[in-house]
């Protein structure tokens, strides 16, 4: 079980590698951010993306669901207060294998609960060297006190 004690600043925490897939890319953009770009090949093609791209959304998503597989659903996460500095840095497209990782870059325990750490981090998402999602949160994790 994940606590704040094992999340101190400067810890990478790896959290895995996916492709993405097409149809599950365009499934998302359909129900949550239907812009031509993201629907349609031509559209794509024609945009500044080069080519069919994922919402940034998406690709916040996957990076979601990772970092809940490998760290919160064995964890004692308490949620999160929210984050800032959302960026999509270049345009993600069907067949991207993308790397994704949390850098903790500060932690302390809560004035007010002292059994509760605040753990705020940087979220990031690679293809190959080029980084193509970054966002700071912080999240909320009780200690083993």
């Amino acid at each position: 079980m994940i606590a704040f004690e094992d999340l101190p600043a400067g810890r990478i925490i790896p959290l895995g590698d996916l492709t993405v897939d097409r149809d599950d890319m365009l499934d998302f953009a359909k129900k949550f951010d239907p812009q031509p770009f993201h629907l349609d090949e031509e559209a794509g093609r024609n945009s500044i993306f080069g080519g069919l791209s994922a919402s940034g959304w998406y690709t916040a998503s996957l990076w979601m669901r990772r970092w809940v597989d490998v760290v919160l659903a064995d964890s004692t996460s308490q949620g999160s207060p929210g984050g800032r500095e959302l960026s999509w840095l270049a345009p993600v497209h069907p067949g991207d294998t993308l790397t994704f990782a949390a850098e903790v870059l500060s932690a302390r325990l809560s004035k007010k609960r002292p059994d509760l750490g605040l753990v705020e981090f940087a979220g990031t998402a690679h293809r190959g060297d080029q980084p193509v999602f970054r966002f700071i949160a912080t999240g909320m994790f009780t200690a083993r006190g």
